[in-house]
């Protein structure tokens, strides 16, 4: 049976073609260390297609079906540009649930509690910044587009692979927004930044939404900043019933990955059966 070597340089010359293909830093990241964790299973093996699914297996017994997908995604993109589609492996077959799991998503009152206890914790960064990501829907690593001249502007000009989409900034988040730059001597650029000046990172962001959890009385499990965005994407589609519109302000190109942004949660949809009044008992 044919063995395929990996070569050391397999995995550097993926890395380029991934910049080449103009994918998002963080996929390039995320697919080179789903290659590598790959690889660092063979332990210097050379792969066959019985090595691939034995980590298949290892993966399915070891993480949830969607982080399995998305990890097998990563190596069969590594096989395509490798010429080696022969060792491509299928993704889970996973059914699409149609609510939303109450103890997964950050409801609004859950929200207003990690914002008053960033006020509680005199850290008015954090607490602005969730604000931001919440009342405009942007992505954690599109905060780099709110700067202090967008945010005069009430509109921020946010600029991803092959598309560009406007930010609005209402004009309650331009006050407080700009309130807070004056008050700290932001005249120009990115308005959170650290100490040094840098644009806050997505581990610090992370850690200190974490850091909310216990004063706040939420879940740490519902406290992240992918879930602000959720939380945007929820209540606008609650007033305004536009997929399509909701999927151009969130940036998605498949109006399907914006459906799963506005699921409700089963309590909602046993309150709707309820208000209906079909049962007469």
């Amino acid at each position: 049976m044919t063995r395929n070597i990996i070569e050391p340089h397999a995995v550097e010359a993926f890395r380029h073609y991934l910049i080449d293909e103009e994918r998002s830093k963080e996929t390039i990241q995320k697919y080179l260390h789903d290659v590598k964790s790959f690889l660092g299973f063979l332990g210097g093996v050379s792969p066959g297609k019985d090595e691939v699914l034995a980590y298949k297996k290892h993966l399915m017994e070891n993480y949830a079906p969607a982080s399995v997908n998305s990890m097998i995604a990563a190596i069969n993109t590594f096989f395509t540009f490798h010429g080696l589609t022969h060792l491509k492996v299928k993704p889970l077959k996973i059914q699409r649930s149609l609510f939303a799991s109450p103890e997964k998503e950050l409801s609004r009152g859950e929200y207003q509690k990690l914002l008053r206890a960033a006020k509680r914790k005199n850290n008015e960064r954090l607490d602005l910044l969730m604000q931001t990501i919440c009342g405009t829907g942007i992505r954690v690593s599109e905060l780099q587009y709110i700067t202090v001249e967008a945010v005069k502007e009430g509109r921020a000009e946010v600029i991803g692979k092959n598309k560009r989409r406007t930010i609005f900034i209402v004009r309650e988040l331009k006050e407080i927004l700009l309130r807070y730059a004056r008050k700290n001597n932001i005249t120009k650029g990115w308005v959170f930044i650290s100490k040094n000046g840098n644009p806050l990172s997505r581990h610090k962001i992370w850690a200190d939404m974490k850091a909310l959890c216990i004063d706040a009385g939420v879940d740490p499990r519902k406290v992240f900043p992918h879930n602000l965005r959720h939380l945007f994407a929820r209540t606008f589609y609650s007033i305004e019933k536009d997929l399509g519109r909701l999927a151009d302000i969130l940036g998605h190109t498949n109006v399907n990955t914006t459906r799963i942004y506005t699921r409700e949660c089963g309590k909602e949809h046993e309150r709707i059966l309820s208000k209906m009044k079909l049962i007469t008992s």
